[in-house]
């Protein structure tokens, strides 16, 4: 201490603005010492002490005014208003940004691993998570390989990495910590089943339609008395001829190396449908979308039926009625729909409610008994009907009691089951399964949670909305960590 006191150059009064008290602005006045630094190799000639926990270097506010002015920008600047400290919203990101962030240089023993949004299909980002304490630890740019890989070179230790299906972050973690164990997340692993599900459901959707059809009418009723070929037949009849010639157009397109630009001219398409039968493996694929969705007249069909039996038979009409409820479609298809009738001798009777698809996918993938009576029965209905929706609901039973109980082992007996039926939708998921089937049967064994890293990604997206697009990744860094 002798010599320190020897190396005094000055003194001098430093002022340190501090929270206010009593609405009243405090400023703490310290006397501090300047020393001179003997030391040739040191590139600083002079320094000047501290008061550990009330000032910094270069700092005009004390530390504990500095912690709670730690909202940047818009809602500090209230907070300070409201504290009657007088802070502007960009001193105050500056502030933010000249904290220290923190030091790591080990990682944590089971590390979450997530994307989230900067710009919303633009931009994206990596946040890991601390999977014992569930906070936030860091956050990297991008969401490739790369920078996850090098992250885990640089703090060794992480013995399980918790992540979703994504292959870029498998690749990450396989190459910068290939003795760590991958955990894929049973949500995502549900989610990309209920996925599959949807679209077996839409490829058999005919077969959960009760008859008679809404648009048919018997043969005796008809103006010629023969048999009525429905709407919906020919229309279907015409939708699967159109999907497969523009599916072949698309494809030939294609093997002759044109680009989606190139087609969407020739064909005179969209660039989204051309997409979508570029990407198509199979005809099939698109059928089962096409034949099975719905429209938007078929929730009101019922009332359409109501009134034409009470003699309102004018489409203008109608339409104005079931607009006034909602329906947002147009005129025509009313014509459309209405046109059958006025052949016919007696109105039809109203049609039954058909269940749409997203409601047949949920009773599929609910526990059956938190279902309702009425749905247990129209669950129970729609199975009787359709073979392959009954075999598709015992595959997804077993695959919940997995997910449940988890019997990672019984994974591959699950599998050949579903690929030994004759379904092409589960055979792609069975596929990507196996792909990942390390980390799937980890996840399926293992009772990790990645809630904690979901919770993290939401508290993300909270902190980008309080910054009102100010959310760039250095500033985004140091509140999301340092908070």
């Amino acid at each position: 201490m002798r010599d320190v006191v020897e190396r005094v150059h000055s003194r001098y009064e430093r002022r340190v603005s501090d929270a206010p008290v009593g609405g009243q602005p405090v400023t703490i006045v310290l006397a501090v010492r300047r020393f001179d630094c003997r030391n040739s190799d040191c590139g600083a000639v002079r320094f000047v002490e501290q008061v550990e926990g009330l000032s910094e270097r270069c700092r005009r506010r004390s530390v504990p005014l500095l912690d709670a002015l730690a909202q940047a920008g818009r809602a500090g600047a209230r907070l300070a208003s409201h504290l009657g400290i007088k802070v502007g919203r960009t001193t105050l990101l500056r502030l933010v940004r000249a904290l220290p962030g923190p030091e790591r240089t080990e990682a944590s023993t089971v590390l979450g691993v997530d994307d989230f949004a900067l710009r919303k299909g633009n931009v994206y980002g990596t946040v890991l998570v601390d999977i014992d304490t569930g906070k936030a630890i860091d956050l990297l740019d991008g969401r490739e390989a790369e920078p996850l890989a090098q992250w885990l070179r640089d703090h060794p230790g992480t013995e399980a990495i918790c992540r979703d299906r994504a292959c870029a972050y498998a690749e990450g973690a396989k190459t910068g910590a290939p003795d760590a164990i991958q955990v894929a997340d049973r949500f995502h692993l549900w989610r990309n089943l209920g996925d599959y599900v949807e679209k077996v459901v839409a490829r058999h959707r005919g077969c959960f339609k009760p008859e008679p059809l809404d648009d048919s009418a018997p043969p005796a009723d008809t103006a010629e008395g023969g048999p009525a070929v429905t709407v919906s037949e020919l229309a279907q009849s015409r939708l699967v001829t159109r999907t497969r010639e523009r599916y072949a157009a698309v494809q030939d397109l294609r093997c002759q190396g044109e680009s989606l630009s190139a087609i969407c001219r020739i064909l005179a398409l969209d660039r989204k449908t051309v997409r979508r039968f570029a990407r198509a493996a199979t005809v099939d694929e698109l059928l089962g979308k096409a034949v099975g969705r719905s429209n938007l007249l078929d929730p009101f069909k019922p009332y359409l039926q109501q009134r034409w039996s009470e003699n309102v038979t004018e489409a203008s009409q109608l339409t104005k009625e079931i607009s006034a409820q909602l329906y947002e479609g147009s005129e025509q298809t009313v014509r459309r729909y209405l046109r059958p009738f006025r052949e016919m001798l007696t109105p039809p009777p109203a049609p039954p409610a058909v269940p749409k698809i997203r409601k047949v996918t949920g009773w599929l993938l609910r526990r059956p008994e938190n279902l309702g009576n009425g749905e247990q029965r129209q669950r129970a209905d729609t199975r009787s009907r359709c073979l392959h929706l009954d075999r598709l609901a015992e595959h997804v039973k077993t695959f919940a009691t997995m997910m449940v109980q988890r019997p990672g082992e019984n994974l591959g007996t699950w599998l050949s089951t579903a690929e030994s039926d004759e379904q092409p939708d589960l055979h792609s998921f069975a596929i990507g399964i196996r792909r990942d089937r390390d980390a799937v049967s980890a996840g399926l064994t293992r009772p990790y949670s990645f809630g904690k890293v979901e919770g993290n990604v939401n508290r993300i997206k909270a902190i980008k909305r309080q910054m009102y697009g100010r959310a760039k990744l250095d500033l985004l860094r140091k509140r999301v960590i340092l908070a």
